[in-house]
């Protein structure tokens, strides 16, 4: 009890009713904005997560149309596999610097990855190709075959995979498919689907 009266001021005084109804209201607004903000949903790891920030849409359906959306998802790349206490900690401490740079709109056009992510994309593109990349038949024909093909960054010669060739904000106004979140909107204009049902 004694912890009770250093948060909240002593019964009976005006202040106790304000502080009260202060705290409702802070805790209210943190539980309304964790629902807006689907906080529940980066727990789990279904890539439609990662469209909540409408700004990763383009990314979102670059990944759609490649061969990688048969295999892997977004964590399985951006997301640390060593094991789950340190998948969730740098999914975590990723997503409040994004959570961050989003909110205040101060992202940059093309997204790109910082040094801690790229050695993340690195670890997990080998560790998902390091049959080809160890490829023992190669060692005796080219000199440092193995370092060369572990030590450089993947995507200095893979720069399309998975996610295209146009990484920048402004391919959104170009991009026609809508939020894959909203799954009750059309994609069909009216005039076209009126037209198909017509035939």
């Amino acid at each position: 009890m004694k912890f009770n009266f250093k948060i909240l001021p002593e019964k009976g005084s005006s202040w106790r009713t304000f502080a009260i109804f202060a705290i409702a209201v802070v805790m209210g607004m943190g539980f309304f904005l964790m629902r807006e903000a689907e906080v529940v949903s980066y727990l789990s790891d279904n890539p439609q997560a990662c469209v909540n920030c409408h700004v990763m849409t383009p990314v979102y359906n670059s990944w759609m149309h490649s061969s990688h959306r048969e295999w892997v998802s977004c964590n399985g790349c951006h997301v640390p596999q060593d094991n789950i206490f340190n998948s969730y900690y740098f999914k975590a401490k990723d997503g409040l610097y994004h959570s961050a740079v989003f909110t205040a709109r101060m992202e940059p056009d093309v997204i790109t990855m910082r040094e801690a992510s790229e050695e993340v994309v690195q670890n997990n593109c080998i560790r998902c190709h390091i049959q080809q990349v160890t490829e023992v038949k190669y060692d005796g024909w080219l000199d440092n075959h193995r370092e060369n093909r572990t030590e450089r960054a993947c995507w200095s010669c893979h720069q399309e995979v998975p996610h295209g060739r146009i990484h920048g904000l402004s391919t959104v106004k170009y991009n026609i498919a809508p939020l894959p979140t909203d799954q009750d909107e059309m994609v069909i204009p009216e005039w076209l689907a009126k037209e198909m049902e017509a035939q």
